[in-house]
This record gives C-alpha cells, structure tokens and sequence, in this order.
C-alpha cells in the first residue's frame, strides 16, 4: 500500500511505501531533515504531523492506514 506523503510549508508531495523509514521518503523527495543522530534523544529531526504530534524523523516509519499524510518542517535555530 502506498502513502502519499506532502512536506509542508514546501508542498513537496511523493509517494512512499507503508514502513519506509521517513528521512529516506524525505531525501527522494529532495528535502532535508537536519539529524544528530543520536536515535531521536537529540531531537534535531523533529517534525510535527498535521494534528500537531511531534515525531523524531530519524527513527519513525510511514504509518499504515493513511492515504495522505502531512508533514510539517520546521528548524530549531539553535541547531
């Protein structure tokens, strides 16, 4: 089953794979996601989804059971 996954503010939309590893949908899609990478303790590639739920981007997977997921980016200056 496929996820069409849109990275906001950019609008950049492509499709992924339910259990393909988010920074890899990310970076086929031409976005970068800063990592640490400590496995999501250092939280420099958080994203929110669209109800607001931040997520660590490095360690999290396309959900099943959505057809569109909406991916919110956003940088921490002191990164």
């Amino acid at each position: 089953m496929s996820v069409q996954v849109e990275f906001l503010p950019n609008g950049v939309t492509v499709e992924a794979a339910v259990g393909e590893p988010m920074l890899q949908v990310a970076k086929r899609a031409g976005i970068t996601i800063p990592t640490g990478c400590l496995m999501g303790s250092c939280h420099a590639c958080e994203v929110e989804l669209e109800d607001g739920t931040p997520i660590c981007a490095c360690i999290t997977s396309i959900p099943a059971g959505q057809k569109h997921l909406k991916i919110n980016l956003y940088s921490d200056p002191a990164w």
